[in-house]
């Protein structure tokens, strides 16, 4: 088997909201992530992850945030339309292991929601997608709740 490693990261601004999109589902939160798309950064980084392992370069190169079309596009669809370009090179996921990093809100309580999402659009097996949330211990943009950032890794493999 050909395996290969890719690795992604993604950050987004905090601004003043109702709900944060993050790994394919609305949280409730008093602040939401800031972008083109829906700027879910789970998906984002593991969008990225995948492009990298296939070399297929990454989310801004293949969904650039100057295509008015993907103006406020929910990242499921960009993480469907990733998960095609890397089976039209012959790939299949092995895992993914991803890390969300922000204060608020705990995103804990809807780890499994998220990964039973992202599991089926993928279309893999939910025991092949880890999610883990930290946060930056009041340090830095993160701390001060200004931003969120996610970072991921993606095993690709062809059979």
């Amino acid at each position: 088997m050909n395996f290969r490693i890719g690795f992604g990261f993604d950050v987004h601004q905090l601004e003043k909201g109702s709900e944060l999109h993050l790994g394919g589902i609305a949280i409730p939160a008093e602040k939401r992530a800031v972008g083109h798309s829906d700027a879910d950064v789970l998906i984002h980084a593991i969008c990225d992850a995948l492009l990298g392992a296939a070399g297929l370069r990454d989310i801004g190169n293949q969904f650039p945030n100057t295509d008015p079309s993907l103006k406020g596009i929910d990242s499921k669809i960009l993480l469907a339309k990733t998960m095609n370009l890397i089976r039209e090179q012959g790939y299949e996921i092995g895992n993914i292991d991803a890390t969300v990093c922000l204060e608020n809100p705990k995103i804990n309580p809807h780890v499994e929601n998220m990964r039973s999402i992202l599991s089926g659009v993928l279309k893999t097996e939910i025991s092949a997608i880890s999610i883990k949330a930290t946060t930056n211990e009041t340090l830095g943009y993160i701390g001060r709740e200004e931003g969120i950032t996610a970072y991921a890794v993606a095993l690709i493999f062809k059979k």
